[in-house]
């Protein structure tokens, strides 16, 4: 009987183990951000097929996504430690610039933006 309870024994630590370790995998992962939005012009309509770019401002790299039919963008898995810079553009036109700080807790975080052509 006492090889038994050495495998039940096993089997539980193991499980506890496992168990753990998905936890940790859920807690970081709840960790990371979306920024999401709309990108319309000075009119409310949105613009689909805008391109907007993504800044992370501690290591620099740029991200960028075009928007889909209803002028919607989205980048996620950002990391929380990291402020970030985002902005739009089409055809020769660019939104104005936003930030996302390190300091804001919101893990889904909503960012509209308007691109407005400046006349000629």
């Amino acid at each position: 009987m006492k090889v038994g309870r050495r495998f039940f024994c096993v089997l539980v630590v193991i499980a506890a183990l496992a168990a753990a370790a998905n936890a940790q995998d859920k807690k970081g992962e709840a960790q990371l951000r979306t920024v999401r939005g709309v990108v319309s012009d000075k009119s409310d309509n949105p613009l689909s097929g805008s391109v907007v770019f993504l800044k992370n401002m501690r290591t620099n790299s740029v991200r960028s996504s075009y928007t889909d039919d209803t002028g919607s963008y989205r980048f996620s898995g950002l990391d929380p430690n990291a402020d970030y810079e985002l902005h739009a553009e089409k055809d020769n036109a660019k939104s104005a610039t936003r930030t996302v700080s390190s300091f804001d807790s919101r893990k889904d975080i909503v960012l509209n933006l308007k691109i407005v052509k400046k006349k000629n």
